[in-house]
């Protein structure tokens, strides 16, 4: 059975893991009135008491398991490994919680089919959470296009990179913990080519060079369409620090950085969060200038988490459906790009999702 949240106003989160996205996730969520973080777990008890005194959490728990047992907990925040999210979503849907899952969802269709599965046979609701996603400047971006401003939607090319830190103890460079540039960056890019393209590809082709570890270090992937439509995606974890996509349209173009966090100030934000831009030109020639859209900024962990408080109370199965097709097509075309890259060649995607 469904947990029912305790008022029809907040949301009770409980946390699995004390990873520091799971830190900054509490320091930015904790003000919102419409969740409360009630619980924290961790696969040590020491660990999950440390991380509770010092983020102000009252309830905490030496085991994931114990945490979901909590019937005082409607939900959790799953910020685990990429190579845990399936099996410890399912657990939570099989207890009762809803869960916001870190991005990526799952590390290919059949994980992401399964979750889904248990979330619909227990009765709750199993939400991806790209910060960006929730931002108000993203819904801006989608009104633009949904309006026709730029037309029909030609292409898209969409870029993530940085360097990795610490990459001998980092996650991201174990492939046994679903790591990569793909994963962990390309993910964040394909779901702005999903958005802006309205479905999943009919194939793709993709090339990676491979760490030593044998993640793939950075990758760039071509997408193929209907009616001869495209669209490019690149990532890396060996490179500077980049963020971008460019959707062009029949009669226009949009530009957008899509950051997670944003700030109305180029410098001063007490975390470091900047201004994420988003431009649009409306028409077709160089001659016509961009034209800047300002939209509310804030941290995108606290916009995704209002948003899944919102459809759990509110009990919006249309809106997590309409999340759930949008996963299951980035799971799969993840999956496509990752085997493309391994065997060289192009992959299509299954019928079902194209």
């Amino acid at each position: 059975m469904m947990t029912t949240p305790s008022n029809e106003r907040v949301l009770r989160i409980g946390i699995l893991g004390c990873a520091s996205i799971a830190r900054q996730f509490v320091r930015d969520v904790t003000p919102s009135p419409a969740v409360s973080i009630v619980g924290v777990a961790s696969r040590s008890a020491d660990t999950a008491a440390a991380f509770a005194a010092a983020n102000g959490i009252g309830r905490h728990y030496g085991s994931y398991d114990a945490l979901l047992a909590d019937s005082g907990i409607d939900a959790i925040y799953l910020p685990l490994p990429n190579s845990l999210h399936a099996q410890w979503a399912i657990k939570a849907a099989e207890r009762g919680k809803h869960v916001l899952c870190e991005k990526p969802l799952a590390l290919g269709r059949a994980e992401a089919q399964a979750m889904f599965s248990a979330a619909q046979r227990h009765g709750v609701t199993l939400l991806e959470a790209y910060p960006y996603y929730f931002q108000p400047q993203t819904d801006d971006m989608l009104r633009q296009l949904e309006q026709g401003a730029i037309g029909a939607v030609r292409s898209v090319q969409a870029c993530f990179g940085f360097t990795v830190p610490n990459p001998q103890d980092n996650i991201r460079m174990k492939p046994e913990l679903g790591g990569g540039a793909l994963l962990d960056a390309g993910s964040y890019a394909l779901s702005v080519i999903r958005l802006a393209m309205g479905c999943a590809p009919q194939r793709v082709r993709a090339d990676a060079a491979w760490a030593d570890t044998g993640v793939d270090i950075s990758l760039m992937a071509t997408l193929y369409y209907a009616d001869a439509r495209r669209a490019q995606l690149s990532c890396a974890m060996d490179a500077a620090s980049h963020r971008r996509a460019t959707i062009m349209g029949s009669k226009g173009t949009i530009e957008t950085e899509f950051l997670n966090h944003t700030s109305a100030q180029a410098g001063g934000d007490q975390y470091g969060y900047l201004p994420s831009q988003l431009r649009i030109r409306r028409g077709t020639a160089n001659t016509v200038a961009f034209e800047e859209i300002h939209s509310p900024v804030g941290s995108g962990f606290r916009f995704a988490a209002e948003a899944f408080a919102r459809m759990v109370v509110g009990q919006d199965s249309a809106a997590a459906g309409r999340a759930a097709e949008v996963s299951m097509d980035n799971a799969a075309t993840l999956e496509a790009i990752a085997q493309s890259a391994r065997l060289g060649r192009v992959v299509d995607l299954p019928l079902r999702v194209r």
